[in-house]
């Protein structure tokens, strides 16, 4: 098992390089459901988008979320999201606890 601080280590364009090709796989990853991200994961696009924020990016949280999901939120959930089921929200409530108080 590695120590965390080990992701600290990699230079920053290699995480950046990493990071835009997980965002572009989920750009073309529309089956995998947000809900369904956060029940396995504990973490969806929308935290992405939190994330960059917190890391600086200076737009605001429907911009973040627009440069994560690569067009408008609004557009994107119109097109992709489906209704979640009550099986996906608590499997989504279930992930989350484990996040340690972290998302």
């Amino acid at each position: 098992m590695t120590d965390n601080a080990t992701i600290d280590t990699i230079d920053d364009q290699v995480a950046a390089a990493a990071f835009r090709r997980l965002v572009r796989h989920l750009q073309t990853r529309h089956d995998a459901q947000n809900i369904d991200l956060m029940g396995l994961a504990g973490f969806c696009r929308n935290c992405l988008a939190d994330w960059i924020r917190d890391a600086g990016y200076e737009g605001d949280k429907m911009d973040a979320r627009a440069v994560i999901h690569g067009m408008p939120f609004d557009e994107w959930k119109a097109k992709y999201q489906s209704e979640a089921t009550p099986e996906q929200m608590a499997r989504m409530e279930e992930s989350l606890k484990k996040n340690g108080g972290t998302h």
